[in-house]
This record gives structure tokens, sequence and C-alpha cells, in this order.
């Protein structure tokens, strides 16, 4: 079985998070797929962070939604680099990529770009939230999707399937034998994040699922020695 390494808002261990700089140090460290997340502007536009304001991650401070991309870019992310749009991480990376979006009015916009770019085999739709997975599989049919869950039982199996999910993406620090159980069952993958050190790498691997998120791309070169 082939266990994917998945680079956590490229390699946010290493280097800023969410900008080109982290996604290129995820693709330059062979890690299988690169986790990015998504929000609109206030103009519209697919732009890579993952908070809900730019305070944590920029030199600025206010909601993303209230800002336009002029004003998204004229802040600063770290070491300079400026907060990018989807396409520009098309551009960047070849790397397939997990892009996570926070609610259905992203699932829009992302559909679009996924079916102008024809990127149904290159990009995984990710969520916390079922409705913008099941408007994803609504809009693109065949697009690989994924349900994330934190706090969550045995129940976030049966929300996947209702929401047409393939894999889940579950928090490590709550997964059961019980839960992973379920879930192989229903025929689901499962990813487990996050995953920073061996003893979490070791977990995983015990419990056999199909790869770990993590900020750190030594976990790649470690991964396919743990079992």
């Amino acid at each position: 079985m082939n266990f994917l390494t998945i680079g956590h808002r490229g390699v946010m261990g290493v280097e800023p998070e969410n900008t080109l700089r982290s996604f290129i140090a995820a693709q330059n460290a062979g890690l299988d797929l690169i986790e990015l997340d998504l929000h609109l502007s206030k103009d519209g536009a697919l732009v890579v962070m993952h908070d809900a304001d730019v305070d944590r991650t920029t030199d600025g401070s206010g909601p993303i939604a209230d800002k336009t991309l002029a004003e998204l870019r004229a802040l600063d992310a770290g070491h300079g680099e400026r907060v990018p749009v989807f396409e520009e991480v098309l551009e960047a990376v070849r790397t397939p990529l997990q892009a996570e979006i926070k609610d259905v009015a992203a699932a829009r916009a992302l559909a679009e770009v996924i079916h102008r770019k024809d990127l149904v085999g290159r990009v995984e739709v990710s969520s916390f939230h079922d409705e913008a997975i099941a408007e994803t599989a609504r809009l693109v049919p065949g697009v690989r999707t994924a349900l994330i869950a934190s706090r969550y039982g045995t129940d976030v199996v049966d929300r996947a399937v209702e929401a047409g999910a393939a894999t889940v993406c579950l928090n490590i620090r709550r997964l059961s034998l019980e839960v992973v159980e379920h879930a192989r069952k229903a025929d689901l993958k499962i990813i487990g994040w996050v995953v920073n050190t061996q003893d979490q790498l070791r977990l995983v691997r015990a419990l056999e699922l199909d790869g770990a998120t993590t900020d750190y791309p030594e976990i790649k070169r470690t991964g396919r020695f743990t079992a």
C-alpha cells in the first residue's frame, strides 16, 4: 500500500505557511500531495490562506472577505512572500493538491477553476463542512473529495458517505480503532493529521492509515521505514 505524505500548507514547520515558497519547498522535498486553504477575497479571488482574517500570518489585520485582492497583495505573508491566488500555485508546482474550502461560495469558485483548467485528476477538494463537499461533488462529478474532522466519533464516516466523500481526514488525537474499522467498512480512505513526530507516525502506520498530513518534510523520508 502506498502511504501518502501530505504537506500541511506546504511545509509550514519550516517555511511561511500557504506561500509559494512553502509549496515549492514541499515539492522539492518529494511530498506526495500539498494541502492548502482557500478563501474568497472581497472581489471574488480565490486566495490561499488558512484563517478568515489576515492577522496571524501577515503584517496586516482584518477579515479576508473585507479586502480586495490588491489589498491582500500588499501584505507580507512571511519572508517577503505575498498572499498567492490558487491559480499561481497551480503554475508554481506540479505536485497534486488538496484544496481545503471553508464554505459553499468557495466551493463554487473552485469548481469553476477545476472545470476551466481541467483539474479533476490533479486537485482533491476537502472541507470541514459537509455541505461544501456535497456542493463540490454536485458541481464537479468525479472530483475526489475529503471530509475533515477534528472532534468526531464513528458518525464522521456516515457524514462522509452522505456528502459523497471518498476520504476522511482525521485529527489523530481522537483517532480510535473503532473509527478506522468503521471507515474501512464504508470503503473510505483515511488520512491522519497532524503527524509531526515519530511516535505520531508509528501510530498512523500501526492503524494502517492511507497517509499523514505533516508540517515537516522529514516525515516523507522516515515514513516508508516506520511500521
